[in-house]
């Protein structure tokens, strides 16, 4: 098997790479008010093919969550590919995304369990750049009448 050489969309995954912490706040529902916690992350690189993202912070609810996600690009499809697990769930989140023209905003898309009834639903996590020091996650999901409907928005800074 040939090595294979990153490629420009490789080099924009490994911005990820690093020590980062984080603020999020999640939506829980409707008539409850936002949760807020707080956590880091270790972004390492595959070969210059790959990110993993290992995470973890305080739960909403109390306790500790980690979170492990795997990101990459397929030259083929043309399509940043991944995968997203979390201690909290069971199951496993496979992403297909593209960035933006600017190269700032990463969008995943996603399918999963629908959170507020029984079947599936679309989710969206989206990775956007300010700066080298800062990005922001913001997560979605596809309501019935096809809006998208955020839920969740988290702040990463990187430490140096």
């Amino acid at each position: 098997m040939h090595a294979v050489e990153p490629q420009k969309q490789h080099q924009w995954l490994n911005k990820l790479v690093g020590k980062w912490t984080f603020e999020s706040e999640c939506s829980m529902g409707p008539d409850q008010p936002p949760s807020k916690f707080k956590g880091s992350e270790v972004v390492t690189s595959m070969g210059g093919l790959w990110i993993v993202a290992q995470g973890e912070g305080e739960m909403p609810e109390g306790g500790v969550g980690s979170t492990l996600m795997a990101l990459g690009y397929d030259p083929q499809a043309e399509r940043y590919v991944g995968s997203f697990v979390c201690s909290m769930m069971t199951h496993l989140w496979p992403y297909n995304g593209c960035l933006d023209a600017d190269e700032k905003v990463l969008t995943l898309d996603s399918q999963g369990p629908h959170c507020t009834q029984p079947g599936m639903a679309r989710y969206q996590d989206i990775i956007t750049f300010v700066n080298d020091d800062h990005r922001i996650l913001t997560s979605q999901f596809q309501a019935d009448d096809g809006t998208w409907q955020h839920f969740m928005t988290g702040h990463y800074h990187r430490q140096n």
